[in-house]
């Protein structure tokens, strides 16, 4: 089992294996926590993303971090929300699953995740961090040494930080 902790920082600026991007099925960059990311690794990562041919939603692929602190960089493409009943919450689970079997495949001992769909594709937050949470804890797979909730403000952070007790009750 991870170890599971959440953080309150700027994920670009985090010193891990890697980190995931809430990114978008281009993999060309975008606003948000991607658009970040990719001004802060440089050009480089949309050349990278463009050799990748995009990317569906729910699943992940992964690049070098170029001038990141963090080595390299799981791209995940999380769902829009569209009320709840197009299958939004499994294809969120799907993004946290593959984003660590390609940590898991790659012997990364540190992940750090954003708060995937919760920006602009408007996934409601508390449930979005329950997702995040239970689907890390019940990844079967080698896990990596740390999973880290990177969140950008206080009020995700206490979402994850609830969701975690609720996994550890």
């Amino acid at each position: 089992m991870a170890g599971m902790s959440v953080i309150q920082a700027d994920i670009t600026t985090l010193d891990v294996d890697a980190i995931v991007n809430a990114a978008n099925s281009s993999l060309l960059g975008g606003g948000g926590v991607d658009g970040a990311i990719h001004r802060k690794a440089g050009p480089e990562l949309a050349l990278a993303g463009r050799m990748l041919g995009g990317c569906k939603t729910g699943d992940a692929k992964l690049t070098e971090g170029f001038r990141l602190p963090a080595r390299w960089v799981i791209h995940t493409v999380g769902p829009v929300w569209n009320g709840g009943d197009k299958g939004e919450p499994e294809l969120l689970a799907s993004c946290y699953r593959r984003s660590l079997e390609i940590a898991t495949s790659n012997g990364f001992e540190t992940i750090a995740f954003p708060a995937i769909s919760t920006g602009i594709y408007r996934f409601p937050a508390e449930l979005a961090a329950r997702i995040a949470v239970t689907t890390v804890a019940a990844f079967h797979g080698a896990n990596p040494a740390q999973v880290i909730f990177c969140c950008f403000d206080e009020a995700s952070v206490e979402r994850h930080r609830a969701a975690l007790e609720q996994v550890h009750a």
